[in-house]
């Protein structure tokens, strides 16, 4: 099982947080937020998953892995981490530098009744939004969060309606930084369907325990779901990502099993089961045949 660092852990571990007290578990309406600078972060962060969002303006070099992917991160960027996204960091410059803010559902719960809110990257549970930036962008942003650490030190009353302003401001800044060819990237129907349907996807994983098994396993499930028919489904997303359904489900069932194997004690038959797979066979089949070895050699090498 992938392991989770919770926020109480974060508090009694992390250099950045040395000597201040962990937030009560009942953190209320308002949530818990607080900003932190980089010069104390950890080198090496191991693989996991948080109980806590987080965006970090990483002023340094080092290597982002979630699921399969490893990001090289080679000049400053932006970074949204969404809670159920495990990853790993490996600082790869001694200089490390910049902030970094955490907060929890309940904060984050208060701030996406917007709709262009609720396209802020931090939401993106399918991958880490990195934005590479430049010197004016940097500047601009380390303006903002110095801004966000004097004022959460501070005593004044309605700091975290602040906090909330600044978050906003910064994922406006990120979605500026994306393509705008268009101003809704969603249009028309068939972008709209393929990214309800990829979105549907993601949130079918991370799978927590050999308990959990998928509820939606073919193209026809997620048709089904969706409220259209499979033939529409197909189109749509061949015309928007050149991949067919069952292609994009596979590939996730492979990149989900992959860190599975790497990550995790449980056994092949296990890992199939909970990936939709009525037969171990049919899944060492499936993954020799994509990846060209069989799951438990895939282990044994990348472990």
């Amino acid at each position: 099982m992938i392991p989770s660092e919770s926020i109480a852990h974060f508090y009694l571990t992390h250099p950045a947080a040395k000597g201040l007290k962990s937030p009560d578990k009942s953190t209320g309406d308002e949530g818990h937020f607080n900003v932190f600078s980089r010069v104390f972060c950890n080198k090496y962060t191991s693989y996991a998953r948080r109980d806590f969002y987080k965006i970090s303006l990483i002023i340094g070099k080092g290597i982002l892995s979630h699921g399969d992917h490893q990001i090289e991160i080679n000049q400053n960027a932006l970074v949204f981490f969404n809670r159920n996204v495990p990853y790993s960091w490996q600082a790869v410059s001694d200089d490390q530098a910049g902030y970094f803010c955490l907060f929890t559902d309940e904060f984050l719960s208060t701030m996406t009744r917007a709709k262009t809110v609720s396209n802020c990257p931090i939401l993106r549970s399918d991958c880490i939004p990195v934005y590479f930036i430049n010197k004016e962008q940097e500047e601009y942003l380390l303006g903002i969060f110095g801004k966000m650490q004097a004022d959460i030190d501070s005593g004044y009353v309605h700091k975290y309606d602040l906090m909330r302003n600044y978050v906003n401001v910064i994922a406006h800044e990120a979605m500026k930084m994306q393509s705008s060819e268009v101003t809704d990237p969603h249009s028309n129907g068939s972008a709209r369907l393929s990214s309800a349907f990829q979105e549907l996807l993601a949130r079918q994983f991370p799978i927590e325990s050999p308990e959990h098994k998928l509820k939606l396993k073919t193209a026809k499930d997620y048709a089904t779901k969706l409220g259209v028919h499979v033939n529409h489904l197909n189109r749509a997303l061949k015309e928007n990502t050149g991949k067919t359904t069952t292609e994009h489900i596979i590939d996730r069932i492979l990149s989900q099993s992959k860190v599975m194997l790497r990550h995790s004690n449980w056994s092949v038959a296990e890992i199939a089961f909970c990936l939709g797979f009525e037969y171990p066979a049919y899944f060492n089949n499936l993954f020799k045949k994509q990846i060209g070895v069989t799951p438990k050699s895939y282990r044994v090498h990348e472990r």
